[in-house]
């Protein structure tokens, strides 16, 4: 009798274990493809890609060339993209890590350019069952 509790609270323990495993490695690709996305938008200055990526009220927080605080909203630092829709940007883009915890992410990304290097640091959080972005600071350093 002893035996076969053993057994049973063995196999409970470890489908609960399998299952948190399954669900971390579900959020960590769900939270991949958004970052993609983001990615995809970049690398061909295609909006329509950044806005799967990013909530509508998400920011975008740097420091600028005289040491001042800046922000962009979405819609401002999507006018950039505009003169530019479509072309492919000459460049090395990744994602150099993830971290999960439950309904939140920090996602790290390179950007390597000819001349400058982007380092950004992006903010999820996981809501009506997506990912979204809804901060991404970042520094760039000229090469």
């Amino acid at each position: 009798m002893m035996r076969h509790y053993l057994a049973l609270s063995a196999i409970v323990v470890l489908s609960c274990c399998f299952n948190a495993l399954g669900q971390a490695g579900s959020d960590e690709a769900s939270v991949r493809e958004t970052v993609n996305h983001y990615l995809h938008g970049l690398k061909f200055n295609d909006v329509e890609s950044l806005k799967k990526a990013f909530h509508p009220d998400a920011k975008l927080i740097f420091v600028k060339r005289d040491g001042q605080l800046g922000t962009l909203s979405q819609e401002q630092w999507y006018k950039g993209f505009a003169s530019s829709a479509g072309q492919e940007e000459k460049g090395d883009l990744q994602i150099a890590s993830v971290d999960i915890t439950g309904g939140a992410a920090s996602v790290k990304v390179v950007e390597v350019y000819d001349k400058t290097k982007y380092t950004d640091y992006l903010s999820l959080l996981k809501f009506d069952g997506r990912w979204q972005i809804v901060n991404k600071i970042y520094v760039v350093e000229r090469r």
